[in-house]
């Protein structure tokens, strides 16, 4: 599932970059919101993310592209792989930023919980 970002001023940093913090938050909000439709009526929370390498700075104007693949479904758990792609100044085809993201279904105590079963597109 695709999902896309505009950068705009008030997400750089002082040096006229995109903050990695608010990469990082899309990230996770592309996963989850790809997550919690392939697997509705599942309560998911992040867990993890596999590496944090930024490739290359992001420009205030870029339109970002989040790639999101679901890569591993366990039995309490779901992992994502997500690029990230420039798609109006990056001048590049590979990816600004790549990671992998897990959920864990958990009851309301916390606790892991069974995945249901993934909806059918």
């Amino acid at each position: 599932m695709q999902h896309r970002k505009l950068v705009l001023p008030e997400f750089l940093n002082d040096q006229g970059f995109l903050f990695g913090g608010n990469l990082l938050k899309w990230v996770d909000e592309s996963a989850y919101i790809t997550a919690s439709l392939e697997f509705p009526g599942n309560r998911l929370v992040t867990v993890s993310l596999s590496e944090v390498n930024f490739k290359h700075p992001i420009q205030p104007g870029e339109l970002l592209c989040f790639d999101v693949q679901l890569i591993r479904k366990g039995n309490t758990s779901v992992t994502y792989e997500i690029e990230v792609l420039g798609e109006k100044l990056a001048g590049t085809d590979e990816p600004l930023f790549g990671t992998k993201i897990t959920f864990v279904n958990v009851g309301s105590d916390g606790s892991p919980q069974p995945l249901e079963p993934v909806k059918k597109r």
